[in-house]
């Protein structure tokens, strides 16, 4: 009776790269017709055990059982054909391909001359699209629609292909309310169907949401598997975390007050000015102050950010820090002045994934560790291990490439970039955004301790919550122009979803 409920059953599964245990004889099994978390921090195996369940990797020792049998995947077409579809954060789709060609390719219906039949195919794809709450002209190439029609439509192919397992990872990053609401909708529809989900996400609120039971992995074990009725949220992060945490009672964590007298602005941002971006935007940062910038998309909080740290051309205004300011601002002189960004885009903008996480930590301290031209490689490998340990990232050494990286270690590698400049201030444009639950806590340690150290802060963030949590103040942007400034006390959730609401 147990294999005939249990779609999938992995029984002391072993991996490991370059002598690195990623999965330490994990056991779990997922039932039929239900929808099973996958938590864990940065590094703790979640992506390696959805690549051995997807076929891409396969395990040292061990079992997989589907449906009650022993299988093994040769690559990831072997767990397609035995039931199982996994939906990665970006869709493995075609965006230049038509919804319906992307929904149904492969299987495409045909007539008698044995060729696509084209108001078959679109017939069938509405029908399908339909039953998940998804209405749009399927003539049109997918990567018109936007990240959360698209994840229904690879949602709605996975079990239209008859899959009995669907694994999704990440599948929210990018989306709205209206979409996650679909999303959701589709989900529920799965579990109606018999079907069952692997559910891999950091977000708490869809946890408790829209799953049954919990799987909690760390440093590639099994801690904890059981329902999440019941489980309280602490409780559960500090299953992840491996220690206690907890807030006392009836207060939030506060950003750190700086240990020295902070009179004078570290930096000064006046009137800065960008046609269709920026109108005038001022704001200051003292030593050990964070000061949140909030705001709905296109606001202009990250053209703020990239303007103060000179990635963006003003047509007005200037940035102040220390009381100097230079004759033509660029990102040059923005680091030379003491001031590290790290982008909302780590992918594209900020993490060179074909260097190692040596290099990548290095590049922005290179030019204040030169010496007539010449690095010294014992100083380099000294600051990167100071980071990795202070940070506390995992990589299998210094030397692996920054792209193998969880987005969690990624993140924390670009923040170790800039912290080993040793800056004045830090501009962080989303830095949880995308990272589990387990390293946004720590991150929010981090900025305490920045902050007590004495660094500048700007923390750009859609979570209220955590602008309300860390920030000593925050500046409320719309159009490209201040609306409005919290300070100390009035840094509540109330006032600032007010100050966003306002007309």
């Amino acid at each position: 009776m147990e294999a005939e409920a249990t779609v999938l059953q992995v029984a002391g599964v072993l991996k490991a790269f370059q002598g690195v245990t990623a999965l330490d004889h994990v056991t779990m099994s997922v039932r039929t017709g239900e929808v099973h978390a996958l938590v864990g921090g940065n590094g703790a195996g979640k992506s390696t055990l959805v690549k051995v369940l997807s076929g891409v990797h396969q395990p040292d020792a061990g079992e997989l059982r589907l449906l009650g049998e022993p299988v093994r995947f040769a690559g990831p077409a072997d767990a397609r054909r035995a039931g199982i579809a996994t939906i990665h954060q970006e869709t493995n789709l075609v965006p230049t391909m038509s919804v319906a060609r992307n929904l149904l390719l492969g299987r495409e219906p045909r007539n008698r001359l044995g060729l696509i039949d084209a108001g078959a195919v679109h017939a069938r794809a509405e029908e399908v699209l339909a039953a998940y709450g998804l209405e749009v002209d399927v003539r049109r190439p997918l990567g018109s629609l936007g990240e959360g029609a698209c994840q229904i439509v690879a949602l709605a192919r996975a079990a239209s292909a008859d899959a009995r397992l669907v694994i999704m990872d990440e599948p929210t990053t990018a989306l709205d309310h209206a979409e996650l609401r679909t999303l959701f909708a589709a989900v529920a529809r799965l579990r109606e169907q018999g079907r069952s989900v692997i559910y891999v996400t950091h977000r708490m609120e869809e946890l408790y949401g829209i799953c049954d039971r919990v799987t909690v992995l760390r440093e590639g074990r099994v801690v904890h598997t059981g329902p999440l009725a019941g489980l309280d949220r602490l409780r559960l992060v500090s299953l992840m975390l491996g220690r206690p945490f907890h807030h006392p009672a009836g207060a939030a964590p506060q950003a750190g007050e700086p240990d020295v007298p902070a009179d004078a602005p570290v930096l000064e941002a006046k009137g800065l000015t960008r046609h269709h971006m920026l109108d005038g935007v001022s704001l200051e940062m003292r030593a050990g102050e964070v000061v949140g910038l909030g705001g709905l998309l296109g606001a202009g909080r990250s053209e703020t950010a990239r303007a103060i740290a000179g990635a963006l051309p003003v047509d007005a205004g200037q940035v102040t820090v220390a009381g100097a300011r230079a004759r033509k601002w660029s990102v040059r002189s923005a680091v030379r002045a003491g001031i590290g960004l790290v982008p909302e885009n780590r992918r594209t903008e900020g993490i060179v994934p074909t260097l190692s996480v040596r290099d990548n930590i290095a590049l922005a301290a290179l030019p204040r560790l030169s010496r007539a031209g010449i690095v010294s490689d014992t100083q380099v490998d000294s600051i990167v291990a100071t980071f990795m340990r202070r940070l506390g990232i995992k990589a299998v050494s210094p030397r692996q490439p920054a792209g193998e990286l969880s987005g969690g270690n990624q993140q924390k590698v670009l923040l170790a970039r800039w912290l080993a400049m040793h800056p004045k201030v830090l501009l962080l444009d989303e830095p949880t955004r995308g990272v589990d639950v387990a390293t946004k806590l720590e991150m929010q340690a981090l900025l305490d301790e920045l902050a007590v150290d004495g660094l500048a802060i700007l923390l750009i963030s859609s979570d209220v919550a955590e602008l309300v949590e860390n920030c000593d103040s925050v500046v409320v942007l719309r159009d490209g122009a201040i609306t409005e400034q919290l300070t100390g006390p009035e840094v509540t959730e109330d006032r600032l979803l007010a100050a966003l609401a306002k007309d």
